[in-house]
């Protein structure tokens, strides 16, 4: 057993967390959400503060490199050589979500505020820990004399943009990289805080925009309201293609998947585990209940099962601006969630399909699709990984690993799920109720993070063990 909390809780109260400060002063946002990311500088920023954490705090034998290929965000990588067979590869991301609003009083995407356990600001928990944590544990591990396979550790920083740079440098590294036969990403979520979730799923995304034009320019509306069609209940009309506006439910066979009994039985255990907090942990306003009522359920509706959000509205005017206008055109941003095991490929051409076929009242519409996601399904768990996580809850957390699927989309996973057919996952996180990554009020629960760090430098050594006797 890895017993090094004491170096754990102090490397991180003392370093990783004053770093995580400024870190989160960095508006180092992601490319897609600031084109202009090369001449404003944050994100070289922030790869150098990262970078020279590492490089102070470097693990034996450890080598490190700041690449960057051209016309591509920056990458870190770190080669850490081991004893014996084996190798694993350990992934964490450092650009961040754009700002968002209502963030409460003395709060700030910018502006870290550190209260209790809790360090508020944008990126501590998604994912700028992950760097700090992975080489933490890495130092752990040698610290209490244990040996480690070779470990390859990356820290991208298109993430938040669908990891659109990634693949370019796993080909470009591919032979340094080798073939992992053990896979830490520490970029997901936990179902509370008092014991290590492993992600078990991630679901795909698909999604795109759709234009609606039913007139040339903008007419009165008492003269033409009841003459010409609503470009708005055109979309509405659209939606209701996909979606179920009762319920929610998304029928098409494009958009589902059979949930296998494991799956059903771990999210069972999760619900149990998690009670009500599977949906008190959201901001609900006043009275609005979940779109179902057992836990279980909703567990897999939003692991397992396709979810529709208009994430965006254009070519409607501000309330302030709303003159009496029958609009010319209207504009959609859909974002459709899909099951992990779901093609993303043809999930959006069926999106398109849908959208497109037969225009209602012949109204001229065009959909530009986004870039697919596919989402990625866990192999079935090696015995001894199993064994490893269950002692390393239980040494860190005092409680067993729960196993649970998460609804969001971490595209790393599906192009290593691809690449690395033969290796085992471990994919956890610090992401926990309130947590509100992408969201206003974002904050890294510190014990957590300190927790799984320890939780990672078990693994790491079951794995040698495993792999080496």
């Amino acid at each position: 057993m890895i017993t090094t909390q004491p170096f754990v809780d102090e490397l991180w109260d003392k370093s990783i967390v004053p770093t995580l400060i400024d870190y989160i002063r960095i508006p180092n946002k992601s490319p897609m959400f600031d084109p202009d990311w090369q001449a404003h500088g944050h994100m070289d920023a922030a790869v150098k503060l990262v970078a020279g954490w590492c490089d102070g705090h470097a693990a034996a034998g450890m080598s490190m490199e700041i690449i960057q290929l051209p016309g591509r965000t920056p990458l870190i990588y770190i080669d850490i050589p081991g004893q014996g067979d084996g190798c694993v590869l350990l992934y964490g991301h450092l650009d961040k979500q754009p700002e968002m609003s209502d963030w409460r009083p003395g709060l700030g995407p910018w502006q870290p505020a550190l209260i209790d356990d809790r360090l508020y600001g944008r990126g501590g928990a998604d994912d700028g820990y992950a760097a700090f944590a992975a080489l933490t544990a890495v130092l752990a591990l040698q610290r209490s004399r244990r040996p480690h396979a070779d470990l390859k550790i990356i820290i991208e920083a298109s993430e938040e943009s669908g990891s659109p740079d990634l693949p370019f440098y796993v080909d470009a590294l591919a032979e340094r990289l080798g073939q992992p036969d053990l896979v830490v990403c520490l970029d997901s979520g936990c179902g509370n805080y008092d014991q290590l979730w492993c992600t078990t799923s991630l679901r795909g995304l698909v999604g795109g925009t759709i234009s609606i034009d039913v007139l040339t320019e903008g007419v009165h509306s008492g003269d033409a309201g009841g003459i010409v069609p609503s470009s708005f209940r055109i979309l509405r009309t659209l939606l209701d293609r996909i979606e179920d506006d009762a319920t929610g439910h998304i029928g098409d066979a494009a958009f589902n998947v059979e949930i296998s009994d494991e799956r059903r039985a771990q999210a069972a255990v999760a619900a149990t585990v998690l009670g009500h907090e599977v949906y008190t942990k959201f901001p609900f306003a006043g009275d609005v209940r979940p779109a179902a009522e057992e836990l279980t359920e909703l567990i897999l509706n939003r692991t397992w099962r396709p979810a529709l959000e208009i994430t965006g509205v254009g070519d409607i005017p501000p309330l302030a601006d709303a003159g009496n206008v029958l609009r010319p055109r209207t504009r959609a941003k859909l974002s459709l969630r899909i099951p992990p095991n779901c093609d993303a490929h043809a999930a959006t051409e069926r999106l398109r399909d849908i959208m497109l076929i037969e225009p209602p009242y012949g109204a001229s519409m065009e959909f530009e699709s986004d870039e697919p996601g596919n989402g990625w399904n866990a192999p079935p768990l090696a015995p001894w990984l199993g064994e490893s996580l269950h002692r390393a809850s239980l040494a860190w957390f005092a409680k067993p690993p729960v196993y649970m699927g998460e609804g969001g989309t971490i595209p790393f996973m599906a192009m290593l799920g691809r690449s690395f057919a033969d290796a085992q996952f471990l994919i956890t996180g610090v992401l926990g109720p309130h947590s509100n990554a992408h969201g206003p009020n974002e904050f890294l629960h510190i014990p957590t993070g300190k927790r799984v760090t320890g939780c990672v430098a078990q693994v790491l050594a079951d794995h040698y063990v495993e792999r080496n006797g």
